[in-house]
């Protein structure tokens, strides 16, 4: 198995992603929201990159429908949800399609259109992610990082997920890792070894963002680490990210 990590979708040119298993990763909070979404119950989520083109959508998806995103981590005007996990509770998105843009997370998912197939990670769905990845021969973890920057709670997914292929595997020297992978596993580890997780991600950017705007209480949700045994799927062809 081939494993390679990107700290920043523009560290990875879109066409050498085709035809491998690319996994989006935005902790904070894109594929933490997208995670609960669908573990309660919505019928799919429709990323977008523009806010207009989220609205456009919206008027043309069939059966019920709901807004959801956020633009400098501040819910859209005229929108339904931001993007907080804890919005899309089954009362509020059950059984509807969750029309859905941030500033990050889907920039990285539009990235990544030209691979096989495209899977969302967050620490909430980490084990099943792993157990999914281990029959993939070659694997992508993408990281959505915030404006251009790196952020270390994306990395420390990735060195997350590295950990339990490496820890799955029969042997470590079946997994070859590129140095992204490696430098994301040892922080990993690093941040393991230290304490609760939800106080290493208040540390980090994202983190910090999240708290000058008074959403602290995300950072918690996106620290509970495999609350959901399920990996959201987005299908190129349909513009929808689904459960199998």
């Amino acid at each position: 198995m081939e494993v390679r990590v990107h700290f920043l979708p523009d560290l990875v040119e879109p066409e050498d992603l085709a035809g491998r298993t690319v996994v989006v990763i935005d902790v904070l909070r894109a594929t933490t929201t997208i995670c609960h979404a669908l573990a309660n119950g919505a019928a799919a989520v429709v990323p977008c990159l523009e806010i207009d083109e989220a609205r456009t959508k919206a008027r043309i998806v069939t059966g019920p429908v709901v807004l959801g995103g956020e633009r400098q981590g501040r819910r859209i005007e005229g929108f339904d949800f931001g993007n907080s996990p804890t919005e899309y509770t089954a009362e509020s998105v059950g059984g509807r399609t969750v029309v859905f843009t941030t500033t990050n997370g889907t920039r990285a998912m539009h990235r990544a259109a030209q691979a096989s197939e495209i899977l969302m990670g967050a620490f909430v769905n980490r084990a099943g992610l792993v157990r999914e990845l281990r029959t993939r021969s070659r694997v992508d973890l993408v990281c959505a990082g915030t404006h251009g920057a790196i952020t270390a709670e994306d990395c420390l997914l990735a060195g997350a997920v590295v950990e339990g292929l490496l820890e799955a595997a029969s042997t470590a020297a079946s997994i070859e890792l590129n140095d992204q992978a490696r430098l994301a596993r040892d922080a990993w580890r690093t941040v393991r070894a230290g304490g609760p997780l939800a106080a290493a991600l208040r540390e980090c950017q994202g983190g910090r963002n999240l708290i000058a705007e008074g959403f602290d209480a995300d950072i918690d949700t996106a620290a509970i680490v495999d609350r959901f045994d399920l990996v959201p799927r987005l299908d190129p062809r349909t513009g929808r990210i689904t459960l199998r």
